[in-house]
């Protein structure tokens, strides 16, 4: 309980920013409310505000919107079994899968420990997030022009903010961070807004392609034996050495008599 509401809390304040943005991108502070209570997903909301902000249309900035948003589905697969829940209640639990209550769900042992995680975050960080909004939204909408602030570079701020701890995680989402740039910044001229952010996703497609990771795995399990177990000496699974050490012991585990042979074998000589 006390992680998923340290998670909620802290991750909740950033709805301050998302406010201040959607009402620099010209969003109402109703329309900006509406869009947390209903979106509730952090990048999905700041890659909206993002296209809007740089005036593409609404139809493109959704889009790139739920394709952000895709990867809950991937988590609502993962806590299905976690969390049991059943009926009209899965629609109120789907709301809160998102990345903070997915990891606070998943890094607990017990599932119980885990169902309490789960909804203690997302309870949390909803009500924090959205209050948040507000505050965001109505403070930012008593300024004036957003821009004489500096408050026009708060949505791409925190947008690389979020995606920072993806770029440290490996080099594959290095290049493909890299590949999506360069195809955002080749298409940008060319299409109209909100477009080149679409296409750029189709750098995610480097992840899947075969890398020095993605081979190094195989041959370690090889190593390893079929299904994590160890092989034996010379290379041989354990299976194949259990006959080995069978036959030098006899049939059914009787030790062999002098020369090799069973012990009822040698009184006949």
């Amino acid at each position: 309980m006390r992680d998923g509401l340290g998670v909620g809390l802290a991750v909740g304040v950033s709805g301050l920013a998302f406010g201040a943005a959607a009402v620099t991108a010209g969003l109402s502070v109703a329309q900006a409310c509406v869009l947390s209570l209903l979106a509730f997903t952090g990048a999905s909301q700041f890659a909206l505000a993002g296209v809007i902000g740089g005036g593409g249309g609404l139809v493109a900035g959704t889009l790139g919107a739920v394709l952000l948003g895709g990867r809950n589905a991937l988590y609502g697969l993962r806590l299905a079994e976690l969390l049991r829940v059943r009926g009209w209640r899965r629609l109120l639990t789907a709301q809160g899968v998102i990345d903070e209550s997915t990891a606070v769900a998943t890094a607990q042992r017990e599932p119980a420990a885990a169902r309490t995680g789960f909804y203690v975050t997302a309870i949390s960080l909803y009500l924090t997030w959205n209050l948040c909004t507000l505050a965001g939204a109505a403070g930012a909408s008593k300024l004036g022009d957003p821009d004489a602030f500096g408050l026009d570079a708060l949505g791409p701020a925190v947008f690389l903010a979020l995606l920072w701890p993806r770029l440290t995680a490996g080099r594959t989402e290095v290049k493909v961070a890299a590949a999506a740039a360069v195809i955002a910044i080749a298409a940008t001229p060319l299409l109209p807004p909100g477009v080149p952010v679409m296409l750029a996703a189709t750098a995610a497609l480097l992840g899947f392609l075969p890398g020095r990771g993605g081979q190094g795995a195989p041959h370690a399990a090889a190593k390893q034996g079929v299904m994590g177990r160890p092989r034996g000496s010379g290379g041989r699974p354990p299976e194949e050495g259990a006959p080995h050490a069978a036959a030098k012991q006899g049939v059914m585990g009787r030790p062999r008599g002098s020369g090799g042979r069973p012990p009822e074998e040698g009184p006949a000589t």
